[in-house]
């Protein structure tokens, strides 16, 4: 399955497939996955890469290592899936485009569940007129939720909830206005910082608001409160990062130069927006959260 013209022109006139089913390439996927995995990964890799012609132009190396970290952990590349993503950035410092590692908020979920420490987790939206009080000391909180499923997803939200509690009955709980994940998604990424000021929407804060904040909520309440296994630490340590050959991990704000300014081209993008690329081409279904 070629990927795209200007793709074999970059890299020396081969094709992403024809990388893939190369006897080296080949031997090493089979030797970390094994031979009937091994095709079954090399196909969904190759399907990926075939729908997102960013993804086509990032060099082949990287691509196979983030699809590698992703069967290591056993997610699904499939972006209808939204358990993580190969996501296209600028490394501006080198002058190449490489494939990052972007986990989903799904991604978070399922490895979460997979542990088996946790009995329960969520997270959710609050919509407006459903928050009757959240008492911060207790954890607890109190809301009406609307019924009707259209007219609650057309209510605007006004903040986020997300618990845990382990088998052994231990919970956890966590609410943030939808001012305070705001504030956050200012301070934290720049590329939204400049959607906001120059009236674009290039980054998935812009594009998906509700999304970022299930995953940015995901991300608080576990890494400080909960329990994480080797799978989730490294899902969690390898998050918006470039995976080399060797392991080694270089993260997306470490390719930016200091004259780079995220989200001006929706091309270079930041940290928490790394799954902006993947959506500018309209395609957004089964997705939520970076």
């Amino acid at each position: 399955m070629a990927v795209n013209n200007s793709l074999a022109k970059r890299q020396g006139q081969q094709t992403f497939s024809a990388y893939l089913t190369a006897d080296a390439v080949k031997n090493k996927i089979n030797q970390m996955i094994g031979g009937k995995d091994g095709q079954r990964f090399i196909t969904s890799v190759i399907s990926a890469v075939s729908t997102n012609p960013d993804l086509a132009q990032c060099d082949y190396s990287t691509i196979l290592s983030a699809a590698m970290l992703g069967e290591a952990l056993k997610l699904s590349p499939s972006p209808q899936l939204g358990q993580f993503y190969m996501v296209p950035f600028d490394d501006n410092k080198r002058g190449r485009k490489v494939a990052t590692f972007v986990l989903g908020y799904k991604g978070y979920l399922q490895l979460a569940i997979r542990s088996g420490y946790y009995q329960k987790i969520n997270v959710v939206a609050i919509k407006e007129g459903e928050l009757v009080k959240y008492d911060l000391l207790k954890e607890d909180i109190e809301v009406n939720l609307i019924e009707d499923d259209t007219v609650r997803e057309n209510t605007p939200t006004v903040g986020y909830y997300a618990m845990f509690a382990y088998q052994n009955g231990f919970e956890k709980a966590m609410y943030w206005s939808k001012s305070k994940m705001e504030a956050h998604a200012l301070k934290f990424s720049k590329g939204y910082a400049s959607d906001k000021k120059k009236g674009n929407a290039y980054t998935f804060w812009s594009k998906d608001f509700d999304g970022m904040a299930y995953k940015t909520m995901l991300r608080q309440i576990i890494s400080k409160w909960g329990i994480m296994s080797v799978e989730l630490q490294k899902a969690y340590e390898s998050d918006n990062s470039m995976v080399a050959e060797d392991g080694s991990r270089e993260y997306v704000d470490n390719m930016i130069n200091d004259t780079d300014t995220a989200g001006d081209t929706g091309t270079t993008i930041d940290i928490e927006n790394a799954e902006a690329a993947f959506f500018d081409e309209g395609e957004k279904e089964g997705v939520d959260n970076a």
